[in-house]
Formats: structure tokens, sequence, C-alpha cells
């Protein structure tokens, strides 16, 4: 399908309302002529705004003015969108819960109108009026919003947290777009020379915290998968952070220990000895098969052994994720992971909904994926986690979108009262400085006071990392230097 633009050029938010309708679906753009066939035309012309649609042998025309817009309190690009919007709902006969809400952080918005005094009723009126929000995902982003409340006002202006990149992995899962080498392949050679950079770059990012005043708050080590290196270089890593840094202030350490088949007794006890106060074990699924089609390599009853192994050595808070929607799951099986962890009895749960980006390999097989399992399939798993959770006393804490996520729906983190990860609540509600440290790490410098946000990402794959470290390292100094 073909979008066309006329007077206007408002690629990204178009596309991002068409995939709620059309997911895992390439889009040409055209700017000089109306395309053939299937199409979508947007014109804002001399104020009057208009989006056709032509699919299926059908068409559907919606018209507006600037004017009109304007007193509704939209700009054109958004008011041409909620027409589009209504056009595809009433064409596929498909309502997205979030209506035409398309931004990564949702809650946000539920933050900036409570900031402003307005009461609940309010706050939802106003979603669903701007973005068709359904009560249900307005109740879920407001549980979040309380939730997480009290964590946002213990922030003080000079706080940071730091994070540091391990981006190896044993092999890639099928669903997976993070930027890491697997280690089967060429990434076992690039691990020490990754290791020794990292823990230059995580001394230089100690002195240049202490010249900003910076006070540490949280730090989190992820990845890719930390335990997919060895248990020595593990420890390598987590000794400089303990030199170069006072833990010790530190108000929770979070290592990704991540899937059961790096998980050794061996690893947990050096993060354990270097003060990591939180770690990761996460299945995905608990079900064999669907961890075969998943690209796991691991069985659910090693994550289980590697869950009671990490009780067993101390660790007192432990999240575990599942990812709602892989190939060859079904509602039965993804209730089935649920109640299994919820039994396991962890602190923290967070469920994703399964996302398919072209990076990922399962992107190639998005035709498999469609008839693997449908929208509303996926929607009752996230349903059905969300109230067997809230019922076993897990709460939303933080929550995020993403493009091409199966539903449109979202990623939640639920946790015990009181295990509320910080830096999960922070990096998604853009609250707080980060300073990164690793391959494709980001730096995001927050002005509290303004709002302000200033970034800067490091170079993308650890051979790059390595080549290329001294520039990189010169321009993470010349960009802290001029932004505060």
């Amino acid at each position: 399908m073909t979008i066309c633009f006329f007077g206007c050029d408002y690629k990204y938010e178009t596309e991002a309302v068409m995939k709620l309708f059309f997911p895992l679906t390439l889009f040409e753009f055209s700017y000089e002529e109306e395309a053939e066939g299937d199409r979508v035309v947007v014109r804002s012309d001399e104020g009057r705004l208009s989006v056709s649609v032509y699919t299926d042998g059908k068409t559907e025309i919606s018209e507006g003015t600037h004017e009109k817009a304007e007193a509704e309190g939209f700009t054109d690009e958004q008011a041409l969108c909620r027409m589009l919007y209504r056009i595809l709902e009433g064409m596929t006969g498909v309502s997205p819960k979030w209506g035409c809400l398309t931004g990564i952080r949702p809650v946000k918005k539920v933050n900036a109108l409570a900031a402003e005094g307005k009461s609940k009723e309010e706050i939802f009126a106003e979603l669903n009026r701007r973005y068709y929000t359904s009560e249900e995902k307005l109740e879920l982003a407001y549980a979040t919003a309380i939730t997480q409340d009290k964590a946002l006002k213990r922030l003080s202006d000079n706080s940071y947290s730091l994070y540091i990149s391990i981006p190896f992995c044993p092999t890639r899962c099928a669903y997976c777009s993070f930027v890491s080498h697997s280690i089967q392949s060429s990434g076992a050679k690039l691990i020490p020379g990754y290791t020794e950079k990292l823990c230059e770059e995580i001394a230089l990012t100690a002195e240049m915290a202490e010249k900003k005043g910076l006070v540490l708050d949280t730090i989190y080590i992820g990845g890719g998968t930390p335990t997919a290196i060895s248990a020595e270089n593990i420890e390598k890593i987590m000794k400089k952070v303990s030199e170069c840094f006072d833990i010790s202030s530190a108000a929770e350490y979070t290592v990704e220990a991540g899937r059961a088949d790096t998980i050794t007794e061996e690893k947990l006890r050096v993060i354990k000895e270097y003060g990591a106060s939180r770690i990761s074990v996460n299945p995905q699924s608990m079900v064999d098969s669907v961890l075969e089609a998943a690209g796991r390599r691991h069985t659910a009853a090693q994550v289980e052994e590697c869950f009671n192994m990490a009780r067993r050595l101390g660790f007192d808070n432990i999240n575990m994720d599942v990812i709602a929607g892989l190939p060859t799951d079904t509602e039965e099986g993804f209730a089935y992971t649920i109640d299994k962890l919820i039994g396991l009895d962890p602190e923290d749960i967070t469920v994703h909904t399964l996302t398919v980006k072209r990076s990922a390999d399962l992107f190639a097989r998005s035709d498999e994926v469609k008839k693997s399992i449908s929208p509303s399939e996926v929607d009752r798993m996230v349903s059905y986690s969300c109230r067997r959770l809230m019922e076993s006393g897990y709460m939303p804490y933080y929550l995020y979108r993403q493009k091409n996520t199966v539903g449109n729906l979202e990623n939640v983190g639920y946790a015990k009262k009181g295990h509320e990860s910080l830096y999960n609540i922070y990096i998604m509600e853009e609250a707080q400085t980060i300073l990164a440290a690793g391959a494709s790490g980001s730096t995001k410098l927050v002005n509290r006071a303004t709002g302000k946000i200033n970034r800067h990402i490091n170079y993308k794959y650890p051979y790059e990392y390595i080549s290329r470290f001294d520039m990189m390292i010169d321009k993470k100094n010349t960009f802290m230097n001029e932004n505060t």
C-alpha cells in the first residue's frame, strides 16, 4: 500500500496509525503524484484537510479544516491522523485499545495531566477525547502512574543512573532486535578486547560524573545477555565498577542474568559478591515447545533450576520476563506460564508483547507470525496476565509501547510493593540522567527544571566500539563538557 502526501509530510505519525491496522506491513510513500491501487491520500490544501483511503475496492473519505482542528486543540497532523484512524476503524472493524495513541510512553501523558491538577475522571476524559483510548488501557496507565509516584518524588536534580552494556548472547533469539553478538559466531573473540575497553570507559564515566557533581543512584548491567560472558569477565567488569563508584550509596544494582543456558552458580556468586541487589532470570515462556520455536536453547525446567539456585545464594529481588504472542504459543500455554511464575514467587514479573522489528529473524517470517497467532488472542493473553498478576499482589509500575507490536499492545513491569525497579521507572519516564558505558549505550543528560534532554550514543557494534574507542571517548567528553 502507498501513502501519498499533498501539501504536507506527516510520514512518521501517519505510518504509525497505519501499522495499528496493518501490522508487519511495509508501506511505500509518494509526495509528487497519486499512486494507483490500494493507497491512502493525505492532503493539506489552503486550510482544507482530507484523508482518502482506497483499499479492497472500497473508498472512504474524511474532510475537515485547519480552523476546526485548531478550535478542538489539535495540530493539522493530529487532526489528519485522527481522521485516518476513524476511517480505518470503520473499514476494518478493528478498534485498537490504545486508540490512536502511538507514543512509547503513555504514562507520561497521565503524569503531565495529573501535574496540572486534573482528577482521574478528567484525565480519562481528555485522553479518550484526544486518542480514543479505551478505559481498560487508561486504567492500566493510571495504576502505573500511581505506583511509580513515590519513586519519582524521591529523585534529586543531581542524581544519575549508570547503565553498562554487555551486548553478547549465546545465540540470537528469533524475536530479538537488540544489538548483540552471538558467541557461537564471531562474538567470542571480541569479548576480551571489549571487556578491556568497557572497563576503561567505566573509569572515565566515573570521572565525568564527579566533574559534573552527579550522585550515583542506580546501576543496571544489561545486554544482550550479560551472563553470556565468562565469570572471569563479569568479575573484571563488576570489580571495576566497585573500584570507580561508591556502590554502597546506590539504591539499586541490577544485573540481567537473562537466559537459563548462560547462568551458572559461579557467575551468580560473582554477581552477588560484587554488590548486585537485583537480577533477572528471563524464561519468556515456561512451555518447552514455545521456547524451541523462539530460538531459546534452554528448557522451562532449567529456568526453574536457575531461579531456585539464585534464591539459595541469597538473591531476594528477582525479575522474570515473559512474552505474549510468541509463535506456537496458545492462550492456555501463556496462562500456564503466568501461573507458573506466580507460583515461583519472584518479586518482579515483566510482561512483554511480541514486537517484530525488521532486524529480528521473525520479520522475514512475518506471514508465518500472522498465521501463528491472532491479535485478539494476544490481547486476551495480555489481559489475563494483568488480571492474574494484580490479583496476586503485583502492581504495574512501568509501561512502554513499541511500533510493530502485535495488537498494538504494551510492555508492563509488575512488582510486589517495595520491589519496583527504580531504573526501569526513570528510563521509561525520562526522569533522570543516565550515563551509559558500552556499545550502543545511550547517555541522557536530563535537565529536570526544563525537561530538556541531551543525548549521546556510543558506537553501536562491539568491533566498532573497540576499534574506534578513543574517537568515541573524545566525542563523549565534548558532549559532557558542552551540556548541562
